[in-house]
């Protein structure tokens, strides 16, 4: 590790004690996100996935989305975790935000439950966890939704590639 281990405070996490390969845990704190002036979701039935050096990457339940919030995007990637991922436009306050999600159509063994679920990269959104406003985590290729209760040092910026 390039940096060293921030010490989790009262009621915080720390992202070094996430596992690898990724554990996907409930969440029952409301997320609420807004594009532009629209809320293009809201859930108490999130699913996060903690992964060693990363934020949590949240995912939502399509059925949290407003009806045509989400459209198919050209591409696809693959975690060596959780398999093939196809992206999502995401349209709402008159705005469309290209490829700003992901899902994972036919999520490989032990990842089954996030068929169905959308993740969001968060920087084009304003999203609120239980009432806080997340940050993005750094780099173009990350979603992890740093809040007040995770620590770090997290992933993604520049000179983390090797953790």
């Amino acid at each position: 590790m390039a940096q060293r281990r921030e010490v989790p405070g009262p009621g915080q996490e720390s992202v070094w004690d996430y596992p690898r390969p990724p554990r996907v845990a409930p969440s029952e704190e409301r997320v609420v996100v807004r594009l532009g002036d629209a809320v293009v979701a809201d859930t108490t039935a999130a699913l996060r996935v903690l992964e060693t050096s990363h934020p949590p990457t949240y995912y939502l339940p399509r059925a949290a989305f407003v009806a045509d919030a989400l459209a198919p995007a050209a591409g696809s990637s693959v975690c060596e975790f959780k398999g093939r991922a196809a992206y999502l436009d995401v349209r709402g306050g008159g705005r469309t935000t290209a490829r700003a999600g992901w899902i994972y159509p036919t999520p490989w063994a032990g990842y089954e439950v996030l068929a169905d679920h959308v993740a969001l990269y968060p920087g084009p959104f304003e999203i609120d966890v239980a009432g806080e406003r997340v940050r993005a985590q750094e780099g173009d290729f990350y979603g992890g939704w740093i809040t007040s209760r995770v620590t770090g040092p997290f992933k993604g910026a520049p000179g983390t590639r090797g953790w």
